[in-house]
């Protein structure tokens, strides 16, 4: 579904947590019988609960490596907070969209009942019970790591429809029951259908085509991320949202959609074909056959700081055609080439205002020598020591007229200076 192959691992109940291993990775804490009450006519909220009723079991899978491992929370920590004792997030936590590192999500059990005439009574399980119920969930959570997708290089996971309705079986196989005895049965696994009201994103795009963008053929991972990321203010928001937003199309409300970063990968790895994509700027500085096309399209002496956009256009096309012949796809390639033109014209005009300051900064001191050189003449000429005009001319590196104008203003000033 990516348009790229990864391995799959397989699930298995982490050693430590076995009982031929002594369960040396388990250690049990369950609260005092007398801690754990539940009093409905008690007149605060706060105190129809028994401090005991924050202790939560659980039971934890990595989708990431298929790891299977249970435990317990501190029952002495307040209900509220019993969430930071768990080692991953809660399926409702995780979303519906791509999932973090480490990929752990952790099931709460649930511990009361309530028979028929609503008396409440708990049931808190041994590590045998709980490693039974991990080794009958492995085939389901296999289900789950096998079903999510693994997109681009990195096969970062994203839930796919299967996955979280496998996700969901595995939550109705930690239900349990008592028996006379008052031994715990659990849930039959089962093998739910995956439910109309939940769509992979790459069925949509099957059945709307004309809403697909081409653009996406040659985009980077990072555009498609960003595009299946949207969120507009209400309404559907991923893949399906951003292109039924500006053609105007609503989808009807009650669907989930999974899959939107996997389903972009797919649409550009069909769109390439037998070709590798690879985004422009890799290509350029990271294979033999990129810098050579660079190299080649550059004539000496030129910069892109001087292309217009028609030979920006004409680079695009080349750089197209040599990427084909070297097996690959170039993505981003448009806005790589309009960058580096940005950037080169960007150095060009700080090259300009560093020349201009400098020559700003340069005529300021030619105006202070000026006047400096200007105080000096006044005093030769105030001399009238019988010196021309020519002769203080090469002294003050000024042409005689000029020395002769300076004169005049210097006899016509009352003062003695020239104005």
């Amino acid at each position: 579904m990516s348009g790229t192959e990864h391995r799959k691992p397989t699930a298995h109940v982490v050693v430590g947590y076995s009982p031929h291993e002594g369960f040396v990775a388990v250690q049990l804490s369950p609260p005092p019988a007398e801690y754990v009450w539940y009093d409905r006519q008690a007149e605060h909220r706060k105190e129809r609960f028994g401090p005991g009723n924050g202790y939560q079991q659980w039971l934890a899978v990595d989708v990431a490596t298929g790891a299977v491992w249970f435990g317990d929370t501190d029952w002495r920590t307040r209900e509220e907070g019993y969430a930071e004792g768990l080692p991953g997030l809660r399926r409702c936590e995780a979303g519906d969209g791509a999932l973090p590192s480490p990929a752990v999500l952790v099931h709460p059990l649930t511990h009361r009942t309530t028979d028929g005439d609503g008396t409440s009574t708990w049931r808190f399980f041994t590590a045998e019970e709980l490693h039974a119920l991990a080794r009958r969930t492995l085939p389901t959570v296999q289900r789950v790591v096998d079903s999510l997708h693994r997109v681009g290089p990195a096969g970062d996971l994203e839930w796919s429809a299967e996955a979280a309705t496998a996700w969901a079986d595995l939550e109705q196989a930690c239900r349990y029951s008592c028996d006379a005895t008052g031994a715990v049965t659990w849930a039959e696994p089962r093998t739910s259908r995956v439910r109309g009201t939940r769509v992979e994103v790459a069925e949509f795009l099957a059945r709307n085509p004309e809403l697909c963008d081409p653009s996406w053929s040659t985009a980077t991972d990072a555009e498609l991320d960003a595009y299946a990321a949207y969120e507009p203010p209400s309404g559907y928001g991923g893949v399906p949202g951003r292109m039924c937003a500006p053609a105007n199309v609503r989808i009807e409300e009650g669907y989930t959609f999974y899959g939107h970063r996997a389903a972009l990968y797919a649409f550009r790895a069909a769109a390439c074909g037998d070709r590798t994509p690879v985004e422009a700027g890799a290509w350029f500085r990271g294979s033999e056959a990129g810098r050579a096309s660079w190299e080649a399209a550059r004539v000496a002496g030129a910069s892109l700081a001087d292309a217009p956009d028609c030979v920006l256009g004409h680079l695009a096309d080349t750089f197209r055609t040599a990427a084909e012949e070297d097996g690959v796809v170039l993505t981003g390639l448009n806005a790589y080439l309009w960058r580096q033109r940005a950037e080169e014209r960007a150095a060009v005009d700080e090259t300009l205002a560093a020349t201009g300051e400098e020559l700003e900064r340069l005529e300021e001191m030619v105006k202070e020598l000026r006047r400096a050189r200007n105080t000096v003449l006044t005093r030769v000429l105030n001399w009238t020591d019988g010196r021309g005009d020519e002769e203080i001319g090469r002294l003050a590196a000024m042409s005689p007229t000029a020395v002769a104008e300076w004169r005049e203003r210097l006899t016509a000033s009352p003062s003695g200076h020239p104005e």
